[in-house]
């Protein structure tokens, strides 16, 4: 064993006494290499390996900290790896939540949107200022399908990052990443087709199924390793399957990323079945790494990923503009939105294409990303400080969310209607299925600070959660 590697193994076993806890910061490199009497170049590596390993995390001007370590997550059956519905019934429950959450004074953790205050509203208004004064009289032709030329080249130049080499022409700017999704499935399917979702899923996968009148297989996500691919596999050879639909970045509601190798297999799985796969990536910015992960269609070779994203996690959520890189489909995807929504507002495309091509850009996306990291490493801390032992909270790097298991015997749903009372929301479990499996489940918005009124209500969230235990 190298000496970099002993180095880190005598770090972990620390961790896992207890000598250092989640969110504690370690030694600095250079006090470590005072206490070890290695080099600094030794510990630096030491340091890399247990960050690779997911047992700690590189924070700027913070140094190293413990990262939260993974949680068993004990599912009601766990043979049960594929779940399947002829017809799909979510539009109703999600409205009434979705719409109970709009009360004016409620604490939002059941948001799906970050904390308003991180985006730059006072910049973005100046740019939209800026672009509507030197607007052209064509410049709402020059925006329809596939959108404004300057916006899409733009979004080109970020893939060109990854060193994706995505056309401009691909690119159809979209009215926020559900028109995205949604054209996107609509282009793929027809009435009675099979598509793949995950379980649990984002419900906006649902309720496009629902109203296209699809049927859907759920496949077994691992709230940190992500897809049961064996399953995939199974489900695949079994089944005519025509998309599949899914988050490979910082899901939701789980908030697992699949790895580079994993998310090389799933593609070549899927393109070997001739399957189109729809990656919903709207929080593929909101990474914690040093350097920005990569998406499926990275390894797409034969464009049959249909990469959808938006600025409404990342830049500001009101201007509702969102983009799919659609490979081959990209011809029948923009004559299907001319016939739908026709266009995305001329002036909002014109004024994110002004501002994220400035550095101001990526100087928000930092910060962002930074204090999006803190604040949900400080609500996991809370969490665990008031919540009984028998709940569970996985912590996943990256995004904004975390997932809740309750003892099997109880109903997210109920503490969800007990909250809502005392002016809390949250996302219960059977938000993200068409299932019963995840009633005992919540989602919780982490990006808020911990503010007194946020403290205070993780508390009574936590006292309505015990009560609960108690009468069950």
């Amino acid at each position: 064993m190298a000496k970099y590697e002993q180095l880190a193994q005598e770090l972990k076993t620390r961790i896992a006494q207890g000598v250092w806890q989640a969110g504690d910061k370690l030694p600095s490199l250079r006090q470590t290499v005072a206490d070890s009497g290695l080099s600094l170049m030794t510990v630096l590596n030491a340091y890399q390996l247990l960050e690779s390993q997911g047992v700690i995390t590189a924070q700027e001007k913070s140094g190293y900290l413990v990262a939260p370590q993974p949680e068993t997550f004990r599912y009601p059956d766990r043979q049960r790896q594929i779940y399947l519905s002829d017809k799909v019934d979510i539009n109703e429950f999600v409205f009434s939540v979705l719409q109970a959450s709009k009360q004016a004074g409620i604490v939002p953790f059941g948001s799906g949107f970050p904390d308003p205050s991180l985006f730059p509203q006072q910049a973005l208004a100046r740019s939209l200022v800026k672009v509507t004064r030197h607007m052209s009289p064509s410049f709402a032709a020059d925006n329809l399908p596939p959108g404004n030329a300057g916006l899409r080249k733009a979004i080109s130049q970020r893939y060109a990052k990854l060193g994706m080499s995505i056309s401009p022409d691909e690119i159809i700017i979209t009215s926020g990443a559900m028109e995205a999704l949604n054209l996107s499935l609509s282009t793929l399917t027809q009435a009675g087709d099979w598509v793949v979702i995950e379980s649990p899923t984002f419900y906006g996968a649902m309720q496009a199924i629902e109203r296209l009148k699809l049927k859907a297989i759920a496949v077994a996500t691992d709230p940190q390793q992500g897809i049961d691919l064996e399953a995939l596999a199974e489900v695949l050879k079994t089944y005519p399957v025509k998309a599949c639909w899914l988050m490979s970045q910082h899901q939701n509601p789980l908030g697992c990323s699949l790895s580079d190798t994993k998310k090389q297999a799933l593609y070549q799985l899927l393109n070997e079945h001739k399957v189109s796969l729809i990656e919903d990536d709207v929080y593929q910015e909101l990474y914690v790494d040093a350097s920005a992960p990569r998406p499926v269609k990275a390894f797409d070779t034969e464009g049959r990923v249909l990469h959808c994203g938006s600025f409404s996690k990342s830049l500001i959520a009101g201007y509702r503009v969102g983009w799919v890189a659609a490979g081959r489909y990209a011809p029948q995807l923009q004559r299907l939105q001319l016939m739908s929504t026709l266009s995305t507002s001329a002036p909002m495309q014109l004024a994110i294409a002004d501002f994220i091509q400035s550095a101001q850009y990526e100087r928000h996306l930092k910060q962002l990303r930074k204090k999006l990291a803190d604040r949900k490493l400080a609500m996991y801390q809370l969490l665990r400080a008031h919540l009984p032992e028998s709940v569970g909270v996985n912590f996943a790097q990256g995004g904004y969310f975390l997932w809740l298991a309750l003892p099997a015997h109880m109903d997210a749903t109920q503490i969800y209607s007990e909250a809502i009372e005392r002016g809390i929301s949250i996302a219960p479990g059977n938000l993200f299925s068409n299932q019963v499996e995840f009633r005992h489940f919540m989602r919780l918005n982490a990006s808020y600070e911990c503010s007194p009124e946020i403290v205070s209500a993780v508390i009574v969230l936590a006292e309505l959660i015990r009560n609960n235990l108690r009468r069950s």
